[in-house]
């Protein structure tokens, strides 16, 4: 299979650029978790909230993963230009946001598992229809061709370390439904019943 070219991979840079702030804004508002429920499709998804190792400031980003064995496992797909790969390098203690679950982690870069193959595998079959989007398709290619076509993916581990609860977590927008539906509804039913018959 063919490397994408430059122009290509910034394309899809953007692109998920953008996808990730809305997933992002939907696990905020307490629906992302949903998104798990057709994971050949859509994916498993999971948030790592990471230290900016230049600004300090905490950041989310959404990954697709798989657990195996126990262990949860996510790439970098694009490598390790990554910002949020280069960040978890620089402070390897971050926070994963699960469908049902918080956890505080530690993240440790094993690219060199002797098992990478079979565990990258897995992550990407935990993408849905990202993985083939790019051309690498996890559940078609051989080891070898795997191999070669993900040479510079990152494949990171996240070891659980103990639960978290509290505010700042998956869920913390979701006071915007109750107050949308105590705006909208009676603006809706208001223009549904104060409409006059036309003569």
């Amino acid at each position: 299979m063919t490397p994408l070219n430059s122009q290509t991979e910034a394309s899809l840079r953007q692109f998920f650029k953008y996808f990730n702030r809305v997933m992002l804004l939907l696990w905020r508002l307490g629906i992302g978790p949903s998104m798990n429920r057709y994971p050949d499709t859509t994916g498993r998804f999971m948030v790592i909230v990471h230290t900016g190792r230049k600004t300090g400031l905490r950041r989310c980003t959404p990954v697709n993963y798989a657990e195996v064995e126990g262990g949860l496992y996510c790439t970098a797909g694009f490598g390790s230009v990554s910002h949020w790969y280069q960040n978890i390098l620089a402070n390897p203690q971050v926070e994963i946001w699960l469908e049902n679950e918080r956890w505080a982690a530690a993240a440790e870069d094993v690219s060199d598992h002797p098992d990478r193959i079979h565990l990258l595998r897995e992550v990407l079959k935990g993408s849905g229809f990202v993985a083939p989007l790019v051309g690498v398709d996890p559940r078609r290619l051989s080891d070898e061709e795997l191999d070669r076509a993900t040479a510079n993916y990152r494949l990171i581990h996240l070891r659980r370390a103990e639960p978290i609860t509290g505010p700042g977590g998956p869920g913390d927008l979701a006071w915007v439904w109750p107050v949308a539906t105590a705006v909208l509804l009676p603006l809706a039913l208001a223009g549904l019943f104060g409409r006059r018959p036309k003569r």
